[in-house]
C-alpha cells in the first residue's frame, strides 16, 4: 500500500483546523459555541495557577475570543439541570463533556482496585479503605464537603501539604465514588456523591468494554489532533502504550486512522475526517496548558518552536518569564509574551515580549490587538 506523504506545513494546518483555529471569531461567543469548542477539544485542563486567568478559561478564549466565563462556570459547576461538564483525570485534572464519563470508567475501576492514581493514594483502595468509606458516609449524610470541612485536615494547606484526609478524598474522586460539586474560595474543590452531581441519564449509559473505551478515546484524540503520532494519540487521555496500541490497530483496520508519512515524524496517523485547509488565518494567545501546545515535542514538530513553562525555574534563570503565552499568527508561533493580571489596578501587565526570528512585519500590531482583546475579556477596559 502506498502511504501518502504530508508536508510539515500541511500537517501544521491540519492540526490547527482540528483544534478549532482559522474560523472567524464571533463578536461574543454564545454558550452553544462554547459547548462546540469543548466538544471539539474534548477537555479543558485545570491548573491552580491564576497569575493571568485560570487555565480552563483560556483555550476557549484563544479560539472564540470574547465569551462570558460565567457560561463556562454554569456548564461546569452550575445547577444540575444546566451542567454539561464534569471534572476528572483525563490528560491531567480536566473539565470534560458528559459523553466521556462512560469512556473513563475503566480508569475509575483501576483506581478502585488500587491500580491507578498516585502511590500515596492507592493505600485507600486496600488496607485503609475503611477510612475512605467513612469520609464517603459523611458526605452522603451531610452533603457536599471540602477537605477543609474535616477536622482531620485542619492546619494543612497548599498543593504539597496534603493530609491523609485529602489523599483519601482524592482516591474517592479517582475511583468515581465522588466528584466535584462546585469550587469555592480560592478554587477549592467541594466533593459530593457522583450520583448527586452527574445526571442519571449519564450514569445509566452502558459501560463499554475496556477495549471499546480505548478505541473511542483514541478516535477522539485523533479528531482533536487531525494528524498525530501514536505517542500524541495516547498522551491526550494519558493511555498506556499497551492500551493505545490495540486501539490504533483496530481504528486503522476500520479506516478511521489512515497511515501517513510526515517528514521528521515517527509513524503518523491522519483522522479520516480531518480537514486540509490551504490557509489558516488565526490570531491567538495560547495558555501553557492549551491542548495545541501542551505536548512540547509535538509543538516543536509542528512549529519549530521550543517552549517550556518556567513557573518552577528560579527567577534569575528564566529565559522568557514566569507565565509565558506563545502567540499564534496565521499558522505560525511568532512570539511569546509573559503576562500577568493586576486585578487590583485592573490592568493586563506585559512583563516581557520575545519575537521569533523571521516573523512577519505586522506581528507587533497583531499582538497589540490581541492583548487589547484579552484585556477587554478580563474586564480591565
Amino acid at each position: 500500500m502506498t502511504i501518502e506523504r504530508i508536508s510539515p506545513s500541511l500537517a501544521r494546518r491540519i492540526a490547527l483546523a482540528a483544534q478549532g483555529f482559522g474560523a472567524k471569531r464571533p463578536a461574543v461567543a454564545r454558550p452553544a459555541q462554547l459547548l462546540r469548542t469543548l466538544d471539539r477539544l474534548q477537555l479543558h485542563q485545570i491548573d491552580s495557577v491564576n497569575v493571568l486567568a485560570r487555565a480552563h478559561y483560556l483555550p476557549a478564549f484563544s479560539r472564540l475570543g470574547a465569551y462570558d466565563r460565567a457560561d463556562l462556570d454554569r456548564l461546569a459547576w452550575g445547577p444540575r439541570r444546566q451542567r454539561r461538564l464534569f471534572e476528572y483525570w483525563a490528560h491531567e485534572a480536566s473539565l470534560l463533556p458528559f459523553a466521556l464519563h462512560p469512556l473513563l470508567r475503566w480508569r475509575m475501576a483501576q483506581a478502585d482496585r488500587g491500580e491507578a492514581g498516585w502511590n500515596r493514594m492507592r493505600v485507600y483502595a486496600t488496607e485503609r479503605r475503611e477510612e475512605a468509606m467513612a469520609l464517603l458516609d459523611r458526605i452522603r449524610i451531610e452533603g457536599p464537603l471540602a477537605a477543609a470541612d474535616f477536622e482531620s485536615h485542619k492546619g494543612q494547606s497548599g498543593w504539597w501539604e496534603w493530609s491523609d484526609t485529602k489523599r483519601s478524598l482524592e482516591w474517592l474522586f479517582w475511583a468515581g465514588h465522588i466528584t466535584t460539586a462546585t469550587r469555592r474560595g480560592s478554587f477549592e474543590r467541594v466533593y459530593d456523591l457522583t450520583e448527586r452531581v452527574i445526571p442519571a441519564h449519564v450514569l445509566a449509559q452502558p459501560t463499554p468494554t475496556d477495549a471499546d473505551a480505548h478505541c473511542a478515546l483514541i478516535e477522539r484524540a485523533a479528531a482533536a489532533h487531525g494528524v498525530a503520532t501514536s505517542g500524541d494519540l495516547r498522551d491526550y487521555f494519558r493511555q498506556s502504550p499497551e492500551q493505545a496500541a490495540g486501539a490504533i490497530k483496530t481504528l486503522a483496520e476500520q479506516g478511521v486512522l489512515i497511515p501517513v508519512d510526515v517528514p521528521g515524524w515517527r509513524q503518523a496517523w491522519l483522522h479520516r475526517d480531518a480537514r486540509r485547509p490551504r490557509r489558516i488565518d488565526a490570531q491567538a494567545l495560547l495558555a501553557p496548558f492549551d491542548p495545541l501546545i501542551w505536548a512540547r515535542d509535538r509543538t516543536e514538530r509542528l512549529f519549530g518552536f521550543r517552549y517550556r513553562i518556567e513557573i518552577y525555574v528560579p527567577a534569575e534563570q528564566r529565559r522568557h518569564g514566569y507565565y509565558v503565552l506563545p502567540f499564534l499568527l496565521g499558522d505560525q508561533l511568532v512570539a511569546r509574551v509573559d503576562l500577568k493580571a493586576d486585578r487590583q489596578a485592573r490592568r493586563l501587565l506585559v512583563q516581557a515580549t520575545h519575537v521569533e526570528p523571521d516573523t512577519p512585519g505586522h506581528v507587533h500590531e497583531a499582538l497589540r490587538t490581541e492583548l487589547a482583546t484579552m484585556e477587554d475579556w478580563l474586564g480591565f477596559r
